[in-house]
């Protein structure tokens, strides 16, 4: 089933992102003259709750969809570092609250079809705020305290927008007992 790569050229390499063009051929001998691929480093995001009961989400805006979104905190494992450490630094930087509990809930791909990467999926739980802010230059989040029945509401009303940040949330709210799964 595997798709056998012929040649890769890189289109661009920066920071995060990287970008190349593919030749390959499929298991039936037909080649595919351009594909084009996206390298991504491993992402994560959590939904995270304070201690008294809100879930901490972020507004940023998202040039590629040229809207502001409301989301959970996330982003990229740096260099060296494991997912469990990352979470909680970029929960810290982007919202200034520390939790006293991790929980994985699984992992994702965003876009396998373009995307090379994961995005980890985590509940975060027992957050207070101890910190301001430490956002990157690039970054202009605003933080939103969101009680857990209204944060159910928008996410049934599709109202979160980012799909791994809806597959998080879903997952948390089904580990905490919010939701429940019904049977086919």
């Amino acid at each position: 089933m595997n798709w056998k790569i012929l040649s890769s050229e890189y289109l661009t390499d920066k920071n995060y992102f990287r970008a190349r063009k593919d030749k390959c051929v499929t298991p039936t001998g037909k080649i595919i003259p351009e594909y084009y691929v996206v390298e991504l480093g491993l992402t994560l995001c959590a939904l995270a709750i304070t201690e008294d009961n809100h879930a901490v989400m972020v507004k940023q805006y998202r040039h590629p969809v040229g809207k502001t979104l409301l989301e959970i905190p996330g982003g990229f494992v740096d260099k060296n570092e494991t997912p469990e450490k990352a979470i909680a630094r970029e929960l810290l930087e982007e919202t200034g609250y520390e939790f006293s509990r991790y929980e994985y809930l699984g992992e994702v791909a965003a876009n396998p079809g373009v995307l090379t990467n994961y995005t980890k999926l985590y509940l975060a739980t027992g957050g207070k705020k101890v910190a301001e802010q430490k956002l990157d230059d690039n970054e202009e989040i605003k933080v939103e305290l969101i009680p857990i029945n209204e944060l159910i509401k928008l996410l049934l009303q599709n109202k979160i927008e980012q799909s791994l940040h809806s597959n998080c949330i879903f997952y948390a709210l089904l580990k905490m007992g919010r939701l429940t799964p019904s049977a086919p």
